[in-house]
């Protein structure tokens, strides 16, 4: 019995010595998973806006959101994986600003006035400039004492004519982001 338990060690330790010596097994690199997260989840102005609405409206799908919120302003930059442009930004500050104010003091020169957004809207296209193409901004007073500016910056090299065409797209987003409650 004595030498059975004896074999039973040296096999054991044999077995072991071999897998010791074994060549190493490949282990695959981690795969990276694409998650899907709700533009609202960076919080601000973001909480107003939604990827899927963007892509639908305007055609561009956005995957990045980032946030801020000083004091009574709402800000939200969206923008495609790590490209800087196309870029769309919202601002939503509270106001005690009436439509005669907006009109007067807030509404550019040479904007064009917007129909059925809020309680007075506008939109222009400024020129492009050093590191980026034409913008397109589509302002509001809301119904709710809100201040809203949605902006749209092109990428460099975009013809104006692009972003013209975009401004439709554009108040259709302010539109149903006019509705929604911060």
């Amino acid at each position: 019995m004595r030498g059975r338990i004896v074999v039973a060690g040296l096999a054991g330790l044999l077995v072991s010595g071999c897998a010791a010596d074994a060549e190493p097994s490949a282990v695959p690199p981690p795969t990276p998973i694409a998650v899907d997260v709700a533009a609202a989840s960076s919080g601000g102005a973001c909480r107003l806006l939604d990827f899927a609405l963007i892509e639908q409206l305007i055609k561009v799908r956005f995957d990045v959101a980032a946030a801020s919120e000083r004091g009574d302003t709402h800000t939200c930059v969206i923008r495609a994986g790590n490209a800087p442009l196309p870029e769309l930004m919202l601002s939503v500050s509270e106001t005690s600003v009436d439509k005669t104010t907006f009109g007067a003091d807030v509404v550019p020169t040479k904007a064009t006035k917007v129909t059925g957004l809020g309680q007075q809207a506008y939109r222009r296209t400024v020129a492009a400039a050093s590191g980026h193409g034409p913008a397109v901004e589509v302002g509001w007073l809301a119904t709710d004492s809100r201040l809203a500016t949605l902006t749209w910056t092109s990428a460099r090299g975009t013809e104006r004519a692009v972003a013209e065409k975009l401004a439709g797209e554009l108040i259709a987003l302010a539109k149903k982001v006019d509705t929604r409650a911060l």
